[in-house]
């Protein structure tokens, strides 16, 4: 406690933080969301927060990322950098301690191939 008093920070504040951080890196092609996740998008809530769920304290908290990676990118690799960018953002931007940020690879994105001449021959 300041002199001032308290501060808290929401779960939210920091899945959002988290959730931008993540979603930045190169590799992921977004956050996976889970049944919760599911029932909101039927609901038509859009949370931009989809695929991350955080446990704050008053000076700490632990992260869990839900993510789907692009094809062709090492899974490890971008594991990894989502970890780091997470830590970073939310540490710097809250001031909380980041005890553990922990990542779920849910799927892998292939890209649609463009349409072949082939099958644009077809459609005329």
């Amino acid at each position: 406690m300041s002199e001032l008093g308290n501060i808290r920070i929401s779960d939210d504040v920091v899945k959002t933080i988290a959730a931008k951080a993540a979603s930045d890196v190169e590799g992921v092609y977004k956050l996976a969301g889970g049944v919760a996740d599911e029932v909101s998008k039927i609901l038509g809530k859009k949370r931009p927060t989809n695929g991350v769920k955080v446990e704050v304290g008053e000076k700490e908290c632990s992260i869990e990322i839900f993510i789907v990676i692009e094809y062709g990118y090492l899974i490890s690799e971008v594991a990894h950098d989502v970890q780091k960018s997470v830590l970073q953002a939310v540490s710097e931007l809250s001031g909380l301690k980041v005890v553990e940020v922990n990542v779920y690879v849910q799927d892998v994105k292939i890209k649609a191939e463009e349409t072949s001449e082939e099958e644009e021959d077809l459609e005329v």
